[in-house]
């Protein structure tokens, strides 16, 4: 416990600055976790960072995560879309090359990863410089806590008829329930406090409400795709970057499912 304190502690005296700041620093912020991100599903596969492989799923990964902005300064013909599409080429071209070493199967989970990872840390910074952008990330943030915390809870006191258990023996449908229950109620405060400053979220109150509804069963099921995927690795933790906290896609498993529906619902671009 003292462990995760203290992680936990010095994770936000480095995260919180940056959030506040905004801009540029977001943008290397997702950059550096998307980096982290993939680089979990990497060793997850028990398989080198220094190879072919990772360097162009790295890349791949990354042209989803930098701003769209960033592809203005290319020639006309090329657009994000091309830009990963041949990172894709180039990995399937390299199962020939390797002589199956890196087979098919891998080049799908890699574009699989780098669509998930890259996508889900591109919005977080997209949401962020949105105009009135923190209020909007605060109530991602909100939203999901208070959903673990719903779960946690209502899971540990009245918890008994288990959720999923093939994927994760120790969710309930009583914690799910009940972290729904949570989640409106912290966004119906979060909402109401920031009433009395008179921020624009693009969209009426009740509708924050009633998106807070939808994102908190979004973000359960990230949680939920998470634990499929670490159950089939046969591994506990994504990764060990965060003692205590496991890895980036454990801490941020939610996120990445809550923040393109979020940005998508309120036509959020970067």
């Amino acid at each position: 416990m003292k462990q995760r304190v203290i992680t936990a502690v010095i994770a936000l005296i480095l995260f919180i600055p940056i959030v506040l700041l905004g801009g540029l620093w977001m943008d290397w912020l997702t950059v550096a976790f998307a980096a982290v991100g993939i680089s979990e599903i990497f060793l997850m596969k028990k398989q080198i960072l220094v190879s072919i492989d990772f360097i162009l799923a790295l890349l791949a990964t990354l042209t989803w995560t930098v701003p769209d902005a960033f592809f203005k300064g290319m020639p006309n013909n090329w657009t994000k879309y091309g830009v990963y599409f041949a990172l894709i080429m180039l990995m399937l071209t390299w199962t020939v090359l390797s002589k199956n070493k890196t087979t098919f199967d891998d080049v799908g989970v890699y574009t699989i990863a780098s669509l998930y990872i890259g996508t889900g840390f591109h919005y977080m910074s997209a949401i962020r410089n949105d105009p009135n952008g923190l209020a909007l990330l605060c109530y991602v943030f909100v939203v999901v806590w208070s959903t673990d915390i719903g779960a946690y809870m209502f899971g540990r006191k009245i918890g008994k008829h288990k959720l999923w258990p093939v994927i994760s023996p120790n969710k309930t449908w009583e914690g799910s329930i009940g972290a729904v229950i949570c989640a409106l109620i912290c966004s119906v405060i979060y909402l109401a406090i920031l009433g009395h400053f008179n921020i624009d979220f693009k969209a009426s109150e009740l509708t924050m409400i009633i998106l807070a509804f939808f994102l908190s069963i979004v973000g359960q099921m990230g949680d939920l795709v998470e634990s499929a995927y670490k159950r089939f690795y046969g591994v506990k933790d994504s990764g060990r970057i965060l003692p205590g906290h496991g890895g980036i896609l454990d801490r941020f498993d939610s996120m990445l499912f809550v923040l393109p529906v979020m940005a998508a619902v309120l036509g959020i671009v970067h």
